[in-house]
């Protein structure tokens, strides 16, 4: 009567059982990927591209989910990742831990206002909890970051050596990187560019000191490389500008057609003539340049690149402390960018342009080498996430050990916690005091370990008066609970906050949905068949 045909809704405990059902299983897909001993996952999309990693979010992406709870809880990986650049799987598990543990409180007539009440509060206790817990790191510490580098890249495929070698780069990228504003430190991981080259080995992949450029020369007849060079920056094409309407010129006499010429090759050799006069012998250029004014910039002995990104040319701006040009009257010593060498070198089956020897640059490069496609990229996702982990230990100055260490401790201070509350928020926050312990538990479990064994080794550990005890966390290359700040476990804190936060979010908002309205799908173009995909009950989509 009132939504038109073919709208199909699921109320109350349906639309509950259903929601909780669909995150649960964007859980149960990646849970097996957590910890240093976590598998791989094989994604194979409908062209036949494959994906082989064991990164949580990149997992996620790749998945083709309809279910719209599902989706909230991909969301929340996407979250993390932005934030932290690590812990989106922990931040899901957990996330499907408390929905399903708030199952069952649902099916002994708790209301749901009062779970996501309890969730509330045990969020806001528990990020406390952390902070309490933390330890100050100082970005002179670099044995630490390096820790915290090798921590996030543990459990990628990536060998031991080259992590070390990954984990001395991502440090020295960050620090260099690093600025200070209105009194606190930032470390942008967008002002580090990432170039990959298949070739060569894992071993080979290098920190550059400046931008690299997968651009060559305009121009063979330029010089191959320019020492001492003055950056010239352009954002306008070095061309003839095109009229902004339509024009025609009537030719009537041969020497006019030459005088037209000759005037177009003037204004060209007038570019050319202005970038020389400025003193530069390096153009880094946006948009093109003409043939003509490429031979003439040659026949000076300038090095120019032409059609550079402008997300590149800002970097370049950091790098080199040159000023973007759009106007070449304007262009002068003083706008110029600084670097000891400019050159054109070959990689793999490529060239590229090496902006190096710049003094004190606050963009960088890093040049990833590896034996194949799928190496590289998991290589990369690898070097991602250690530059944003130490990126954000650099600005929070915080950091706490890993290996579940942090879970335990924090949830059995929320048992305590729920206590002092009483009421039936109590037994919300004890559930969401059991669903941190998920961490700990799947971690022992990916390991071959015995669960149950390990939690309990934990908990006598997290209890017992050794100020140490609580460092105590799950040992995976030992196979037993060791102290992981010993063992060089550390992350930062904010993935261990940003997690807890985002999982209590998106558990709250799915338990307050009590009614599903889905509508009709309009019909394929082709004709075919219209209405939602079945699968769940209500008419709602399947899981994934």
């Amino acid at each position: 009567m009132v939504l038109r045909e073919g709208t199909e809704t699921s109320r109350g405990k349906e639309a509950y059982y259903n929601n909780i059902a669909a995150a649960r299983a964007v859980a149960d897909a990646v849970r097996s990927t957590l910890g240093p001993k976590g598998m791989d996952k094989m994604l194979v999309d409908g062209m036949g591209d494959i994906v082989i990693t064991n990164d949580g979010v990149t997992i996620l992406k790749e998945l083709d989910i309809e279910h719209p709870a599902a989706k909230m809880v991909v969301e929340i990986a996407k979250t993390q990742d932005d934030e932290c650049g690590d812990g989106t799987t922990s931040a899901v598990v957990i996330a499907g831990e408390l929905l399903k543990k708030a199952e069952k409180l649902l099916e002994q007539k708790i209301h749901p206002t009062i779970l996501a009440n309890g969730f509330r509060m045990a969020s806001v206790k528990a990020i406390e909890i952390l902070r309490n817990i933390g330890f100050e790191v100082n970005m002179k510490d670099s044995a630490t970051l390096k820790k915290i580098a090798l921590t996030a890249m543990t459990g990628k495929s990536v060998g031991t050596l080259e992590r070390e070698t990954l984990a001395d780069i991502v440090v020295s990228a960050i620090k260099q990187i690093s600025e200070k504003t209105d009194g606190s430190l930032t470390a942008d991981v967008d002002n580090i560019k990432v170039e990959k080259k298949q070739g060569g080995s894992v071993s080979e992949t290098e920190l550059i000191l400046g931008i690299i450029l997968d651009k060559e020369r305009v121009h063979k007849g330029m010089p191959k490389s320019v020492k001492d060079a003055k950056i010239a920056l352009i954002n306008r094409a070095l061309e003839i500008k095109k009229t902004e309407v339509d024009a025609k010129i009537q030719i009537r006499d041969p020497s006019q057609l030459q005088k037209f010429l000759d005037e177009e090759e003037k204004t060209l050799k007038e570019l050319a003539d202005k970038i020389k006069a400025s003193g530069a012998n390096v153009i880094i250029c946006e948009k093109g340049i003409d043939d003509l004014v490429q031979h003439y910039l040659a026949n000076d002995g300038i090095y120019a690149v032409r059609r550079v990104k402008k997300e590149d040319m800002e970097k370049i701006v950091k790098a080199t402390g040159a000023t973007t040009i759009g106007n070449l009257d304007d262009l002068s010593a003083k706008h110029l960018g600084k670097a000891e060498v400019v050159e054109e070198r070959k990689i793999a089956d490529s060239e590229m342009t090496f902006i190096t020897g710049c003094k004190n640059p606050k963009a960088v490069s890093v040049l990833i080498r590896g034996g194949t496609e799928h190496v590289i990229a998991e290589v990369e996702r690898a070097l991602h996430d250690a530059l944003k982990v130490v990126a954000v230990v650099v600005e929070d100055g915080k950091a706490v050990v890993g290996g579940g260490a942090p879970e335990i401790e924090t949830a059995m201070k929320l048992r305590d916690y729920a206590a002092s509350v009483g009421g039936r928020e109590q037994l919300a926050i004890e559930i969401f005091a059991d669903a941190l312990e998920i961490i700990p538990w799947t971690l022992a479990e990916n390991a071959g370990m015995d669960t149950i064994d390990t939690i309990i080794a934990l908990k006598s550990q997290h209890e017992s008066k050794d100020k140490k005890g609580k460092n105590y966390g799950v040992d995976v290359n030992s196979n037993k609970v060791g102290d992981m700040q010993t063992k060089n476990v550390i992350e930062p804190l904010r993935v261990k906050t940003q997690a807890v936060a985002s999982a209590a979010e998106v558990a709250t908002m799915i338990l307050r949905i009590d009614d599903v309205i889905a509508s009709k799908k309009s019909e394929a173009p082709a004709g075919g068949p219209g209405g939602m995909p079945g699968g769940m009950p209500g008419g709602m989509p399947g899981m994934m």
